[in-house]
């Protein structure tokens, strides 16, 4: 449960959000992350370091330029949010059927 506490909370900020959106369609530089996001470098570097202790991003090496650093999503975490939305939902939603299915139509 305290993986998924640090998910949400890396997730409760707007812009880390933007980030994960940015990072869903492709592996990006910080200065590229900073640009789309509006927000300035050192700002970002805060935001990729959350998303990092959380578990949610990774940074590497750029295939095109070894020196550059590159973030990419690790979907392990996302996965296991996903499990447990659906899990929480799920029941909810069985729920609300049976319920509807049970109420007469008037």
């Amino acid at each position: 449960m305290k993986n998924l506490d640090t998910t949400l909370s890396a997730l409760a900020d707007p812009t880390r959000r933007q980030v994960v959106d940015l990072l869903r369609e492709r592996p990006r530089r910080a200065g590229e992350l900073a640009s789309r996001a509006h927000t300035s470098g050192p700002a970002m570097s805060r935001h990729l370091r959350v998303l990092r202790a959380s578990g949610l991003v990774e940074a590497g090496l750029s295939d095109e330029d070894a020196r550059a650093r590159v973030y990419r999503l690790r979907p392990e975490r996302l996965r296991a949010l996903q499990a447990w939305l659906d899990g929480f939902w799920g029941g909810q939603l069985e729920s609300f059927k049976a319920h509807a299915e049970n109420r007469p139509h008037g």
